[in-house]
């Protein structure tokens, strides 16, 4: 969830298997297996959980941003599917060379911004350039061994430096979106993309609204609006679903599907995720700084009592999630033993230890009173402490002023935050930091993999932080709605495959 680019703390779920054709939009969400006849003024309200502090998706840190604007107001040249293929987007197709060291984009004809300008090959090269110039943007680092943007006709040339695996992949994030270059919109309340849907409204501390893009290059929308309302009790959104206001409800844990079955109105799908229920520790203050204490913390949990109390997911031990490149099953790092966890914190030194837990406050308590259980049963007294995302956001994610705290890490291949020792995980591994630039320089997949599962390994072995659990997308749609994506909706949330019945 919060990449050291993007605070991700609060998603909720995105888009599943996607084909992209010569005439297509970007990816196209695998659907929901019902087939409906459209209704091309159908109106689709969604509820989510976490509401952007505000909308410029260049410097605003936040899932919610990623998972409503991406793909459906923003593009790239290139975007990806939930299942990590890489497609072309604005790009009508690129090449690679065989030294890896230039990448050649053709610029698809006839796109045109939300405001009616063409898209051309200056707003992308300047789109880029501005990502990499700028610190401040979110991923500008991505593109560090982009040596040179530039124009060739059509064509936009990036040529690097060194060998970069991850290049394509960050391009179909934030560090590719392409907007209009100089364009006056204050993107701290506005958009102005080239997606199949425009932002036409936002109602802070409610809503934010999108209207079909009449004039998309690509396949049209099939639904005229859809309506994000931001509920973050869980037991109220389901009242509204169940009252009929909403048509469909993610970001629930599935033990609670059974009531909004219960209706006969809607269907639950669970999709995967590279969702990462992370328990931060700060290694820097103690006793969190002693490996004793840290490795005594995860063997206290258990991982599968969290599990069956969501109602959905598997179990994780390390950073890297079972979708990602790189993924081992890390469960020997931290077996659930409260006998060793008391054995470890006496041999630190440690008694009468009293820990605060620093929380966003959508999150309901389910994960936290486990936390507190299991930590209480070895000696640890926890508090837990709640805090709007603003907050949270300041103290944690800034200031790296907390004990422990708990988030939902929703983006894939994010392993760079335990390469980056100013992220707030406070992670300083200089072996693990090398292994990650390696395996950005491999020239091919499988090798890239491998080195980011040797840094993984000793990611935690270091105990640098306890992975709670890798979670599921969890997805109630009404009768009639269809094409809503259930793979990783937490991420990316690609819509233009919705669409509903008419009623």
């Amino acid at each position: 969830m919060l990449r050291r680019t993007t605070v991700a703390a609060a998603a909720l779920l995105a888009a599943g298997a996607l084909l992209l054709t010569a005439c297509s939009g970007g990816s196209t969400p695998d659907a929901s297996p019902t087939a409906v006849t459209p209704d091309p003024d159908a109106v689709v309200n969604v509820r989510l959980v976490a509401e952007p502090g505000n909308l410029d998706i260049r410097t605003t840190a936040g899932s919610a941003l990623d998972q409503i604007l991406i793909d459906n107001v923003y593009q790239g040249l290139v975007s990806r599917t939930p299942d990590q293929q890489i497609v072309d987007t604005l790009a009508s197709s690129h090449t690679v060379s065989s030294d890896k060291l230039t990448y050649t984009f053709t610029l698809r004809d006839g796109v045109t911004f939300h405001d009616g300008s063409p898209l051309t090959v200056d707003d992308v090269v300047w789109s880029l350039q501005q990502v990499k110039a700028n610190t401040s943007y979110r991923d500008s680092d991505t593109l560090s061994r982009v040596q040179s943007i530039a124009a060739n006709g059509k064509d936009v040339v990036l040529t690097l430096s060194q060998p970069d695996s991850a290049l394509l992949w960050n391009l179909t994030g934030r560090a590719g979106l392409v907007l209009k270059k100089d364009d006056p919109t204050d993107r701290k309340t506005k958009a102005n993309g080239t997606g199949p849907y425009k932002l036409t409204n936002w109602k802070q501390g409610d809503s934010i609204t999108f209207d079909r893009n009449d004039g998309y290059w690509g396949d049209k929308a099939k639904v005229k609006e859809v309506v994000f309302s931001y509920i973050p009790d869980n037991q109220a959104a389901l009242n509204g679903a169940l009252a009929g206001e909403l048509d469909v409800v993610t970001g629930f844990d599935a033990n609670l599907s059974d009531q909004i079955k219960a209706s006969g109105e809607f269907t639950v799908e669970v999709g995967k995720s590279t969702d990462k229920g992370t328990l931060a520790m700060n290694s820097t203050k103690a006793p969190l700084s002693d490996k004793r204490v840290r490795q005594a913390i995860r063997e206290a949990i258990d991982h599968d009592a969290i599990v069956k109390a969501l109602g959905a997911g598997q179990t994780l031990y390390g950073p890297i999630p079972e979708l990602d490149p790189g993924y081992e099953d890390l469960s020997s790092t931290a077996p659930f033993d409260p006998t060793a966890a008391k054995k470890l914190l006496s041999e630190a030194g440690v008694q009468d230890l009293t820990l605060t837990l620093t929380i966003p406050s959508w999150y309901g308590t389910t994960v936290s009173q486990i936390l507190v259980s299991n930590l209480n049963d070895v000696g640890i007294t926890l508090k837990v402490k709640q805090v709007e995302f603003p907050t949270w956001v300041n103290d944690v994610y800034t200031n790296k002023n907390y004990e422990l705290s708990f988030v939902l890490h929703t983006e894939a291949r994010d392993f760079e935050n335990w390469a980056n020792p100013d992220y707030y995980f406070t992670y300083n591994n200089p072996e693990v930091q090398k292994l990650y630039q390696q395996s950005r320089s491999a020239t091919d997949d499988q090798t890239s993999a491998s080195l980011l599962k040797q840094a993984a390994k000793i990611v935690a072995d270091d105990q640098a932080a306890d992975w709670l659990y890798n979670g599921a997308s969890v997805v109630a749609t009404r009768h009639g709605v269809a094409g809503f994506p259930i793979v990783n909706v937490n991420e990316r949330m690609n819509l233009s495959a919705l669409e509903e019945a008419a009623r």
